[in-house]
Parts: C-alpha cells; structure tokens; sequence
C-alpha cells in the first residue's frame, strides 16, 4: 500500500483501529498510525496534508 491508495489505507485504518474515531485524529497521529500498518510500504517523506487528509475523510466515509 503506498500513500496514494487512501481508500485502501483508510478501510485498514477502521479494521485495526475500530475503537477510535477518525473524527479525533489529527494528521501527525493519523501519519502515524498509516505507517504501522502492516500492509505500508511508502515513505514517510512522501505525505502530505492533502493525502492525510483524503486518508481521513475515506475512513469517516468508511465508518458511516
């Protein structure tokens, strides 16, 4: 999985963290958790605002 794959992203992001809320994680914990995933394989250095961003509302929509 790489940065630009947020749906991706996002729908792992709801399964290993069910008992949080995307509403609640700011971008630099949100990054974070991104990068633990498993499944991540991109760098660091390559996110951004936008793609956290994308990533977050993706897991909001994930979650509705």
């Amino acid at each position: 999985m790489n940065w630009t794959d947020s749906l991706e992203i996002a729908i792992a992001l709801d399964e290993a963290h069910p008992d949080i809320s995307p509403l609640t994680v700011g971008f630099v914990d949100l990054r974070e958790m991104v990068m633990a995933l498993a499944e991540f394989e991109d760098e660091a250095e390559k996110s951004g605002e936008k793609i956290l961003e994308a990533i977050q509302m993706n897991w909001i929509e994930e979650r509705e």
